[in-house]
């Protein structure tokens, strides 16, 4: 791993981004001679994301879920909230 200081990271980034990248090594950036933070090269997971959770065949969605009853549209539409405009 290279150790470098900010001002130099902020001077050579580009260059910094595609050393990284060639090499896949990381970088430390050090302020006033102390590391404060890493930069790295970003490795994409490659493993297919898994769906579900600890919910998963615990849960039933019935197959009417979406449907609406009568009573309750009459409720919205047949209310004093709104009277027919005749």
């Amino acid at each position: 791993m290279q150790i470098t200081n900010i001002s130099k990271v902020k001077a050579n980034l580009s260059y910094l981004i595609k050393m990284i990248q060639e090499t896949n090594e990381s970088i430390i950036i050090g302020k006033a001679g102390e590391p404060v933070a890493v930069l790295s090269a970003f490795k994409k997971n490659s493993l297919p994301r898994k769906l579900g959770g600890s919910w998963e065949g615990s849960v039933k969605i019935a197959a009417d879920f979406d449907k609406t009853d009568k009573e309750i549209i009459d409720g919205f539409y047949n209310s004093s909230l709104f009277p027919d405009q005749t």
